[in-house]
């Protein structure tokens, strides 16, 4: 208790940089731990909140963050060892696949083929929450759901989520804040659980569903398999179901 009221600025964060990098081996004192890893929104603002994120992100380490629908833990989409931290801290069975999130519907094309999609079909859909399913490139990380050649991709409809993809120029791999088959979570104090294992948590409060269009967040993004040409398979219901089978009827898509 006493040691960590003697630990300065420049070594709280030496320590941290080795937190991140898995290199620390010692305790983190609680009070340094609150106070280096849950970012309130509200105060710092998102410009510098995007770049804390961005150096806990290319420490290698998984943060939470706010999402258009829920709370969502994330790394570096091609960044292994992040992906490995991803499915310890949720308990994630490894057949289970993550999506990816990019900054804007342009980025897709970089890890998916978007060969046979209409780009008004997509400008439909995204951003929004919606997580198309799509054949792969050989470009995204190999260690990333190894096993399956199509992958989930989200652009949400939320700033903040939008920004951290843009700004670190890359994909990030996304999925709920909270451990699998556990509910999900809405609020940062809901996953409090999980902080510790986190390398920073972005605290915006309650998220609140300001679209009429959708359903209950938490019932997550809907999840709809684009891969074969003119056909669409929902896998998950979601949130969206009604806007997302509206937009592929309208394009002539078949459900299949």
């Amino acid at each position: 208790m006493f040691a960590c009221c003697f630990i300065g600025k420049r070594t709280r964060g030496a320590i941290w940089k080795q937190v991140l990098a898995g290199r620390f081996s010692g305790a983190v004192p609680s009070t340094m731990a609150d106070e280096q890893r849950v970012v309130k929104l509200r105060s710092v603002g998102e410009a510098s909140s995007v770049g804390q994120a961005l150096d806990s992100l290319r420490a290698g380490a998984v943060i939470a963050f706010p999402t258009d629908t829920l709370y969502g833990v994330s790394c570096l989409a091609q960044n292994t060892h992040g992906i490995r931290q991803l499915y310890d801290i949720k308990r994630r069975d490894l057949k289970k696949p993550i999506a990816i999130c990019v900054g804007d519907i342009a980025d897709i094309d970089r890890y998916a083929i978007c060969d046979d999609l209409p780009p008004t079909l997509l400008s439909s859909l995204l951003p929004g929450a919606v997580t198309v399913v799509l054949r792969r490139r050989p470009y995204l990380n190999p260690d990333l759901n190894p096993d399956a050649d199509l992958v989930g991709v989200r652009v949400p409809d939320h700033s903040l989520s939008r920004k951290l993809a843009q700004a670190a120029g890359e994909a990030l791999a996304l999925t709920s804040a909270n451990i699998s088959s556990e509910p999900s979570c809405t609020s940062a104090e809901e996953f409090r659980h999980l902080w510790p294992k986190l390398g920073l948590v972005l605290d915006g409060g309650v998220i609140e569903q300001s679209n009429s269009q959708l359903s209950d967040p938490v019932k997550g993004s809907t999840v709809v398999d684009l891969s074969q040409k003119e056909t669409f398979h929902i896998i998950r219901a979601g949130c969206a179901l009604e806007l997302v089978e509206s937009v592929l009827a309208a394009h002539g898509w078949k459900s299949r």
